[in-house]
């Protein structure tokens, strides 16, 4: 039997930003509902306590802009001028690595799990953005 060799295309670097960000919320999510079989999780959110202090109107509309920019950023990667893309997935990149670096510490094993993996994920949207490809400007011979 012959084997045929396989297509393979070159993914463009809007597709895998977006893939990046849809895979960082998916960290997310399941690191927040593992979180919930934490001991003691539950009644502290019963008794007010927040992702980030007391709850309060001011810490959820925090909370939600924090875990709605990824979202966002699974489209906007693919819609958004290309230098405006670029530097968004750079400074956001690092913005979202800085935020699990700073949340990691003394987290149960699984959340450093996904923290770890959350952070390789941040690293290569800064990486792909930072090495956003060029246009090529070859010389057509017309130029004087």
């Amino acid at each position: 039997m012959v084997s045929t060799p396989l297509i393979d295309f070159k993914v463009p670097v809007r597709a895998k930003l977006s893939a990046l960000w849809a895979a960082l919320m998916f960290c997310y999510v399941y690191g927040d509902y593992f979180g919930l079989y934490v001991p003691g999780k539950l009644s502290g959110m019963i008794n007010g306590d927040g992702p980030i202090g007391p709850v309060s109107q001011s810490t959820l509309v925090v909370t939600s802009i924090l875990l709605a920019v990824p979202g966002l950023m699974v489209f906007l990667s693919l819609v958004l001028p290309a230098a405006f893309c670029r530097w968004g997935n750079i400074l956001l990149g690092a913005l979202y690595i800085a935020v699990m670096a700073l949340t990691m510490p003394g987290a149960w094993s699984f959340y450093q799990l996904l923290g770890v993996i959350e952070i390789g994920v941040g690293l290569l949207t800064v990486w792909y953005a930072w090495n956003w490809p060029r246009q090529d400007h070859t010389h057509t011979g017309s130029e004087l």
